[in-house]
């Protein structure tokens, strides 16, 4: 039986789900971190998943409304101070992947401020990712071992990335059936689930549900059984 250790998801759909709700998108935003914590806390009393990677802000993202992106700055700052004890609590260990450079001062500072307050924890692993694009990283981890005189193995370019571990089981909410940019690399052998269901009414009935699915899965890795 297959486990899904390693488990990405592309959270889509929290500005549709407002707007069919008659609300603003940002509530949408706000809704959708709620669910954020509901699956991490699931995965965390998991005795099978080891690592929780979810899509939170693309490099593309700054393309949105200012409004917006100043509001998912002020969510993100405020869910991270709010959510450390919980981190604490479920011994999870905060490991964001992504070009931080971008945020602001302050935000860095409570981004490396949970990271370094849950370096201890053992349990699952959530990562983050934040200004972050495959193809961003990738060329990142090129610069890294451009200087390196011995030919580049596939261990030595998948160290140099932000994120290290392959990919068991990447899901997208939303509806739309593409990979927007998201571990490119780690999920060359991932399973991949699509689903409509808009990220805000993700429920963990339905992770559950695809976990099952995926368990039952033949894996031949490009072998034969």
């Amino acid at each position: 039986m297959n486990q899904a250790k390693h488990i990405a998801i592309i959270m889509d759909g929290n500005g549709r789900w407002a707007e069919l709700q008659g609300l603003k998108r940002v509530k949408g935003h706000e809704a959708g971190a709620k669910v954020v914590k509901e699956i991490t806390t699931y995965c965390s009393q998991s005795q099978d998943i080891e690592r929780l990677t979810l899509y939170a802000f693309s490099t593309e993202n700054w393309k949105r409304p200012r409004l917006e992106v100043e509001f998912l700055m002020k969510l993100l700052n405020n869910y991270l101070k709010k959510e450390l004890p919980s981190y604490l609590d479920l011994n999870v260990r905060f490991e964001p992947i992504g070009d931080l450079g971008a945020f602001s001062k302050s935000l860095q500072k409570t981004i490396q401020n949970v990271k370094e307050k849950t370096a201890h924890c053992d349990g699952l692993v959530q990562s983050l990712a934040l200004n972050y694009g495959a193809q961003d990283e990738i060329l990142r981890a090129i610069n890294k071992i451009k200087e390196c005189e011995s030919p580049v193995t596939e261990v030595m370019f998948s160290n140099a990335l932000d994120c290290k571990q392959n990919v068991d089981l990447l899901i997208r909410t939303g509806g739309d059936h593409r990979l927007s940019n998201f571990l490119l690399w780690q999920a060359a052998y991932a399973e991949l689930h699509f689903c409509n269901t808009l990220w805000p009414d993700f429920t963990i009935k339905q992770l559950e549900a695809i976990i099952q699915d995926f368990e039952q899965v033949e894996r031949r890795f490009g072998g034969l059984k």
